[in-house]
């Protein structure tokens, strides 16, 4: 029985796990397909220095992607270097010259993944990007295959694993954003340019990618409400506790009478609750659906094997197509089409929100703070002040009922003029329905 022959491009984190799984793994992978699934070629600007495996055996190496595409021998190009300029010319050449794709790109495939899938289709090849999202959790399968017969009517994920460890670790030291921060880059959690991460665009192009799966719709990242966790301090997690909550950054997706409901932020998420309970550089996803209710995901989000494991997952997939010859695919955005469609504005969601404030203290405050809410027709819920000795920079939060948010900002937008207070006050939402 014919081999399937795979050339990687991209030897970084991901590439490296990939090429020392296919090669550490290969009598296993080839128990389960029943033929090899063989590395032909390997592409990296430092392959010819870069530490390989010892049983990789005679491949090609190069440092020019365009030979491993072209290859006459190479079924499946393995695209892992990321970004949206190179590896777009990567995989439009590959499928230009008919060959399988297998992808870890969430930045691409949240941006053009539908019209790729559609050249693929065109071509006669194949697509899949499981490693997009979550690592090691196969969330796409699922929602693909798994639970494809169900109706969801919401998701609700913690989808970067560099945001949770640093709320995480926040929470567990009382330390402040930067301190984590600073140690994640140390130890290699973190880029020495973070804002991929803390200000939510990894987790809002991963939510993009997994509504498409959920719901059918063509969502764009820039179509997705995005706030990051900069603003985080420990003292919100000392009043989140007191409140029996946590602090995580959430991506919701839901369906709702008016429309989807889209979004990326920190959240305060009951204690009780399975996704609050998600700690460190894990990732999880929570799915309800109509028929099939409540299904939960966990694992590793990030890191070179894990990720790897869903590499080379899929490449085992379109491998088995490859040699069955199956027209009949399962599209990687688990529809046939995508509907062309605009979320619901963040302006009209409805929520229990927190504010944090900090003030110069002094009387009337909170009769000043509580007549702009009354003037926007939104109701206290409760003031909270936990113990503090800084009167000249006090904390103090107050929760509210369920509101807009275009209410809620327009009543931040004119507290922030009063002169007691210190900075704007913080507003994060109060998911009550996990």
């Amino acid at each position: 029985m014919r081999d399937v022959n795979v050339g990687i491009v991209g030897l970084g984190n991901v590439g490296s796990g990939t090429l020392r799984i296919l090669v550490e793994n290969a009598d296993q992978i080839a128990l389960k397909l029943g033929f090899q699934l063989r590395v032909k070629a390997i592409c990296s600007l430092e392959v010819h220095t870069q530490k390989l495996p010892e049983r990789l055996g005679d491949v090609l190496k190069t440092t020019d992607w365009r030979e491993v595409v072209s290859h006459p021998d190479v079924d499946i190009v393995a695209e892992l270097v990321g970004g949206t300029t190179v590896a777009a010319e990567i995989i439009n050449s590959a499928i230009a010259h008919k060959k399988s794709v297998v992808t870890a790109n969430k930045e691409l495939m949240a941006l053009q993944g539908a019209e790729i899938w559609e050249r693929a289709v065109a071509a006669g090849i194949n697509l899949a990007m499981e490693a997009s999202v979550a690592g090691g959790i196969p969330i796409h399968a699922v929602l693909r295959e798994g639970i494809s017969g169900d109706k969801i009517v919401a998701l609700y994920g913690i989808l970067n694993g560099t945001s949770n460890y640093i709320l995480t670790e926040m929470e567990r030291r009382g330390e402040p954003l930067q301190v984590i921060l600073a140690e994640a880059q140390r130890k290699g959690y973190a880029e020495a340019n973070p804002s991929a991460d803390i200000d939510g665009w990894d987790a809002r192009s991963k939510l993009a990618i997994l509504a498409a799966l959920a719901f059918g719709e063509r969502i764009l990242p820039q179509d997705i409400y995005t706030d990051g966790i900069r603003r985080i301090s420990s003292i919100d997690f000392q009043y989140a506790h007191h409140l029996k909550h946590t602090i995580r950054l959430l991506c919701c997706a839901e369906q709702t009478p008016e429309g989807l409901s889209l979004s990326v932020r920190p959240a305060l998420l009951p204690t009780s609750t399975i996704l609050a309970n998600v700690t460190g550089s894990y990732n999880a996803v929570w799915v309800k659906g109509r028929y099939g209710e409540d299904t939960f995901y966990y694992g590793r989000g990030a890191g070179s094997l894990p990720t790897g494991v869903a590499v080379v997952s899929d490449l085992m997939r379109v491998a088995r197509e490859i040699r069955s010859g199956s027209p009949e695919r399962v599209s990687p955005f688990a529809h046939e089409r995508l509907g062309e469609y605009q979320p619901i504005p963040i302006g009209r969601q409805k929520r229990a929100y927190y504010l944090r404030f900090r003030v110069t203290d002094r009387p009337g405050i909170i009769a000043a703070l509580a007549g702009i809410l009354a003037e926007k027709k939104i109701s206290l819920d409760a003031v909270l002040q936990l113990p503090c000795d800084t009167k000249g920079d006090l904390p103090f939060v107050i929760t509210v009922e369920p509101t807009t948010w275009d209410a809620l900002m327009e009543a931040v937008g004119q507290m922030s003029s009063l002169d007691f207070l210190l900075e704007s006050p913080l507003a994060l939402p109060m998911e009550k329905g996990l």
